[in-house]
Parts: C-alpha cells; structure tokens; sequence
C-alpha cells in the first residue's frame, strides 16, 4: 500500500512539473504567432511645413537601404526620412517577416552581415531600440527621437529582444 501512495505522489509531481515546464515554454516561445501575420498599412509620415515654399513641405529621403534574412526570411525596404520640420521619421516598406514575442526596430552602427555572422551583432554597440515592431507585415512609420543623431548609425535591425538575435537587416546608404 505504501509503495501505490508514493507512486501517485510521484505521477501528480511529474505531471505538475510537465505542466509548468509547458506554460513557461509556450509563454516565452509563443509559438502561436509563426501563424499570425500583423498588417501595417501607414501613410508615408509628414510633419507641419517648416517654410512657405511647397518643395520645403515634402519629406525626403536621405537614407534607405534592402533587408537582408537572418534568422527568419525578411524582405522589404527601410528609409531614412527628413521631414519639413526637420525631425527624422524610420520607414519599413513592403515589410515581410515572421512575427515573434518581443520584436523591435533597432537602429544601429553595426555592420550588416549576411549569415549567422550577423545574427547576434545588433545589439553589441550602439543602439537605439525605436520602438516594438508594429507588425510583420507592410509599411510602418517609427519616429527617431530628436537627441538621436541619424547620421551616426548605419543599420536597421528587426530584433527579438527575447532571444537577442536579428530577424533581418538593412545597411542604410546615403542618398
């Protein structure tokens, strides 16, 4: 009789334990969201007139560059906006990567390497995190704070914050 109650106590602690591993492996894992697209659809961003003149009314491009995959397929454009009042706006077109717990949009001064070489880089020197990905899908505008000097990094990264590793990336180049 006592060998039966030790066995049930044992089964019931086992099971316990499986079912806590379980929820914590679904939590930070989350991989419910390998099904689950998010579609961005934001207009190009704009900002007040910062002179009379139309031309001065029209935001510019002074960066852009092509993502590049790394630990998840990731295609899509980034531009570096200037806008009328002189504010600077980050810009993720035609976006498509797959979606994951904790993604943001880095901008960086590290090099972009192609291959599990660039995986891990982002994150290394200097950063700024522009905030969480809106979505995996589309066209979306993040705002570049105004004591950050754009000029000083020279990369985007789609970053899982969780796991510490680029979805993909962009070289920003100067047009």
């Amino acid at each position: 009789m006592t060998t039966k109650k030790w066995g049930g106590r044992r089964l019931v602690g086992i099971l316990v334990l499986a079912t806590l591993a379980l929820g914590a492996g679904l939590y930070w894992f989350q991989p419910w969201k390998l099904w689950q697209d998010d579609t961005v659809r934001e207009a190009l961003p704009a900002a007040a007139p910062a002179g009379p003149s139309p031309a001065s009314a029209a935001p510019r491009t002074v960066a852009e560059g092509t993502f590049i995959s790394h630990e998840h397929t990731t295609t899509g454009t980034v531009r570096l906006i200037r806008l009328p009042d002189g504010s600077h706006a980050l810009r993720l077109e035609d976006l498509d990567t797959s979606n994951g717990p904790d993604l943001r949009v880095l901008i960086t001064d590290a090099p972009v390497k192609e291959g599990t070489a660039g995986w891990r880089v982002f994150d290394d020197g200097k950063h700024v995190s522009l905030g969480k990905l809106k979505g995996n899908k589309g066209d979306q505008n993040y705002e570049i704070p105004a004591a950050v000097n754009p000029a000083e990094y020279s990369s985007v990264s789609v970053w899982c914050d969780r796991f510490d590793v680029s979805f993909g990336a962009a070289v920003l180049k100067a047009v």
